[in-house]
Protein backbone atom coordinates (compact mmCIF):
# COMPACT_ATOMS: atom_id res chain seq x y z
CA UNK A 1 0.00 0.00 0.00
CA UNK A 2 2.69 2.44 0.87
CA UNK A 3 4.73 1.61 -2.24
CA UNK A 4 1.82 2.48 -4.46
CA UNK A 5 1.29 5.73 -2.60
CA UNK A 6 4.96 6.69 -3.17
CA UNK A 7 4.77 5.67 -6.85
CA UNK A 8 1.62 7.78 -7.37
CA UNK A 9 3.32 10.76 -5.65
CA UNK A 10 6.41 10.45 -7.90
CA UNK A 11 4.34 10.09 -11.09
CA UNK A 12 2.14 13.09 -10.19
CA UNK A 13 5.21 15.24 -9.32
CA UNK A 14 7.61 13.85 -11.92
CA UNK A 15 8.60 17.25 -13.27
CA UNK A 16 9.58 18.43 -9.75
CA UNK A 17 11.54 15.24 -9.03
CA UNK A 18 13.47 15.60 -12.32
CA UNK A 19 14.20 19.27 -11.51
CA UNK A 20 15.50 18.42 -8.02
CA UNK A 21 17.67 15.62 -9.42
CA UNK A 22 18.98 17.99 -12.11
CA UNK A 23 19.91 20.60 -9.49
CA UNK A 24 21.65 17.93 -7.40
CA UNK A 25 23.59 16.83 -10.50
CA UNK A 26 24.72 20.40 -11.22
CA UNK A 27 25.84 20.82 -7.58
CA UNK A 28 27.78 17.53 -7.84
CA UNK A 29 29.48 18.68 -11.06
CA UNK A 30 30.46 21.97 -9.38
CA UNK A 31 31.89 20.04 -6.42
CA UNK A 32 33.83 17.79 -8.80
CA UNK A 33 35.27 20.81 -10.64
CA UNK A 34 36.25 22.40 -7.32
CA UNK A 35 37.92 19.17 -6.16
CA UNK A 36 39.74 18.88 -9.50
CA UNK A 37 41.20 22.41 -9.15
CA UNK A 38 42.14 21.80 -5.51
CA UNK A 39 43.83 18.53 -6.44
CA UNK A 40 45.85 20.23 -9.20
CA UNK A 41 46.87 23.01 -6.81
CA UNK A 42 48.00 20.46 -4.21
CA UNK A 43 49.90 18.47 -6.87
CA UNK A 44 51.81 21.62 -7.85
CA UNK A 45 52.65 22.41 -4.24
CA UNK A 46 53.69 18.80 -3.58
CA UNK A 47 55.93 18.81 -6.66
CA UNK A 48 57.50 22.09 -5.59
CA UNK A 49 58.05 20.78 -2.05
CA UNK A 50 59.59 17.53 -3.28
CA UNK A 51 61.96 19.26 -5.71
CA UNK A 52 62.90 22.04 -3.30
CA UNK A 53 63.96 25.57 -4.08
CA UNK A 54 67.42 24.74 -5.39
CA UNK A 55 66.40 21.63 -7.31
CA UNK A 56 67.25 19.09 -4.63
CA UNK A 57 64.42 16.96 -3.46
CA UNK A 58 63.00 16.77 0.02
CA UNK A 59 64.27 13.25 0.64
CA UNK A 60 67.88 14.27 0.00
CA UNK A 61 67.43 17.32 2.20
CA UNK A 62 66.03 15.23 5.08
CA UNK A 63 68.80 12.62 4.72
CA UNK A 64 71.36 15.45 4.75
CA UNK A 65 69.82 16.85 7.94
CA UNK A 66 69.87 13.41 9.57
CA UNK A 67 73.53 12.95 8.61
CA UNK A 68 74.39 16.37 10.06
CA UNK A 69 72.48 15.56 13.24
CA UNK A 70 74.43 12.30 13.60
CA UNK A 71 77.70 14.19 13.07
CA UNK A 72 76.70 16.73 15.71
CA UNK A 73 75.77 13.92 18.10
CA UNK A 74 79.16 12.24 17.59
CA UNK A 75 80.96 15.56 18.09
CA UNK A 76 78.88 16.19 21.22
CA UNK A 77 79.86 12.77 22.61
CA UNK A 78 83.51 13.54 21.89
CA UNK A 79 83.23 16.91 23.64
CA UNK A 80 81.53 15.28 26.64
CA UNK A 81 84.40 12.77 26.94
CA UNK A 82 86.95 15.59 26.72
CA UNK A 83 85.08 17.55 29.40
CA UNK A 84 85.15 14.50 31.71
CA UNK A 85 88.91 14.11 31.06
CA UNK A 86 89.49 17.79 31.83
CA UNK A 87 87.39 17.55 34.99
CA UNK A 88 89.44 14.54 36.11
CA UNK A 89 92.64 16.51 35.50
CA UNK A 90 91.27 19.53 37.33
CA UNK A 91 90.45 17.41 40.37
CA UNK A 92 94.17 16.62 40.57
CA UNK A 93 95.32 20.17 39.80
CA UNK A 94 96.21 22.61 42.55
CA UNK A 95 93.17 24.82 42.89
CA UNK A 96 93.34 25.86 46.54
CA UNK A 97 96.18 28.06 47.72
CA UNK A 98 96.54 29.95 50.98
CA UNK A 99 99.49 31.97 52.30
CA UNK A 100 100.18 32.87 55.91
CA UNK A 101 103.03 35.26 56.63
CA UNK A 102 104.40 35.47 60.13
CA UNK A 103 107.29 36.68 62.24
CA UNK A 104 109.20 33.59 63.37
CA UNK A 105 111.38 35.35 65.96
CA UNK A 106 110.51 38.21 68.27
CA UNK A 107 113.77 40.04 67.59
CA UNK A 108 113.08 40.19 63.83
CA UNK A 109 111.31 43.31 62.59
CA UNK A 110 108.83 42.00 59.99
CA UNK A 111 106.92 38.95 58.81
CA UNK A 112 109.48 37.44 56.43
CA UNK A 113 108.60 33.83 57.26
CA UNK A 114 105.66 32.15 55.54
CA UNK A 115 103.58 29.01 55.17
CA UNK A 116 101.91 28.18 51.85
CA UNK A 117 99.30 25.45 51.48
CA UNK A 118 98.66 24.16 47.93
CA UNK A 119 95.86 21.60 47.57
CA UNK A 120 93.78 19.92 44.90
CA UNK A 121 90.00 19.47 45.13
CA UNK A 122 90.45 16.33 47.28
CA UNK A 123 92.62 18.28 49.74
CA UNK A 124 95.80 16.52 48.66
CA UNK A 125 98.97 18.53 48.12
CA UNK A 126 101.76 20.15 50.11
CA UNK A 127 102.47 22.79 52.70
CA UNK A 128 105.62 24.78 52.07
CA UNK A 129 107.08 26.81 54.88
CA UNK A 130 110.11 28.99 55.23
CA UNK A 131 111.59 30.28 58.46
CA UNK A 132 113.64 33.41 57.95
CA UNK A 133 116.33 34.27 60.49
CA UNK A 134 119.17 36.83 60.47
CA UNK A 135 121.87 34.33 59.73
CA UNK A 136 120.02 31.70 57.70
CA UNK A 137 116.73 30.63 56.20
CA UNK A 138 115.16 27.18 56.34
CA UNK A 139 112.51 25.68 54.07
CA UNK A 140 110.21 22.75 54.80
CA UNK A 141 107.82 20.75 52.66
CA UNK A 142 105.13 18.57 54.19
CA UNK A 143 102.87 16.35 52.10
CA UNK A 144 99.13 16.59 52.70
CA UNK A 145 96.74 13.70 52.08
CA UNK A 146 93.00 14.23 52.57
CA UNK A 147 93.67 17.42 54.53
CA UNK A 148 96.13 15.88 56.99
CA UNK A 149 99.91 15.58 57.21
CA UNK A 150 101.89 12.71 58.67
CA UNK A 151 104.45 15.29 59.90
CA UNK A 152 103.95 17.62 62.85
CA UNK A 153 102.82 21.08 61.73
CA UNK A 154 103.29 24.52 63.19
CA UNK A 155 100.31 26.73 64.01
CA UNK A 156 101.00 28.85 60.92
CA UNK A 157 101.10 25.78 58.67
CA UNK A 158 97.86 24.54 60.22
CA UNK A 159 96.30 27.96 59.62
CA UNK A 160 97.40 28.00 55.95
CA UNK A 161 96.05 24.45 55.50
CA UNK A 162 92.74 25.39 57.13
CA UNK A 163 92.38 28.48 54.87
CA UNK A 164 93.16 26.46 51.74
CA UNK A 165 90.68 23.71 52.65
CA UNK A 166 87.98 26.33 53.25
CA UNK A 167 88.15 27.40 49.59
CA UNK A 168 85.66 25.77 47.22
Amino acid sequence: MENTYIMKFIINNLSYVVAVLGILMIVMYLLMINLFFNLNYMKKRYKKMMTGVDGSNLERMIIGCIDKAEDVSKENDKIQREIRDIQDLLRQAITKVAVVRFRAFEDMGSDLSYAVAMLDSDNNGVVLSSIFAREDSRSYVKPITAGKSSYPMTDEEKDALKQAMAQS
